[in-house]
């Protein structure tokens, strides 16, 4: 696939990054001259110039392009360059910082078809590292919805049930499961479940420890309450 990132920060050029040791080809816009250059030494095809005009984005060849990953510190840049590839066809990918409010985010979210908080995603990993234990935190998808993925233990209250036998809170959902060792997916009603398997569940932070409850058992409850009381403010 094709791909253009906008700004060679340290989101864009990491991204970019990624994308090429998939085999991805990619282009990076960068109006910094010494970040230009810098993309152009990690023998990245880069376009100097501002990623919100138009006319510097002719230069990349959008209708080419499968996406547009605007991921520069500059909320203005980034939805303009986001609205010039929507008129391709592009899907796009708007960065937005931390700082900005759950409004803003809902207001560029109708517009684009994926928001990120860059930052938020490294505080759900720093989170994860020191929580350890059977609940491990995957997104943020709104101000009090978070997805999570939890290992069954022994103490499970669950093990040895179905997946169709299983009742959770109504305020969660349950979203991939994953036998031990082996890839999640979308679960099955008549998937079993037993110690070491994953279930991925979107839930309210008002359910979390009850979900976890039900799946895990008591063995992290430690770290199930630390997750529920620190969730909304990261």
């Amino acid at each position: 696939m094709r791909f253009v990132i906008i700004g060679a920060g340290r989101v864009g050029l990491r991204t970019a990054r990624v994308l090429r040791e998939e085999g991805h080809d990619v282009t990076i816009v960068e109006r910094d001259a010494n970040k230009a250059e810098r993309a152009r030494n990690d023998e990245f095809e880069v376009v100097e110039g501002d990623g919100a005009r138009e006319a510097v984005l002719d230069q990349v060849d959008l209708e080419s392009a499968d996406a547009l990953g605007a991921l520069t510190g500059d909320l203005n840049v980034n939805f303009a360059a986001c609205m010039v590839a929507k008129h391709f066809g592009c899907r796009t990918v708007l960065r937005i910082d931390e700082d900005y409010r759950e409004d803003i985010y809902r207001k560029f979210a109708s517009d684009v078809d994926e928001v990120v908080y860059p930052e938020r995603l490294g505080a759900i990993g720093a989170k994860n590292a020191l929580l350890g234990g059977n609940i491990r935190a995957i997104a943020d998808i709104a101000q009090n919805l978070q997805v999570v993925e939890l290992t069954i233990t022994d103490e499970s209250p669950v093990k040895g049930y179905s997946i169709s036998e299983l009742s959770i809170p109504a305020d969660a959902r349950i979203l991939a499961f994953g036998k031990r060792d082996e890839s999640m997916d979308i679960p099955l009603p008549d998937d079993s479940i037993g110690v070491g398997d994953r279930v991925a569940v979107l839930a309210d932070f008002d359910v979390l420890e009850d979900v976890r409850r039900i799946l895990v058992g008591d063995a992290s409850r430690g770290a199930a309450d630390e997750l529920t009381a620190n969730a909304g403010g990261n």
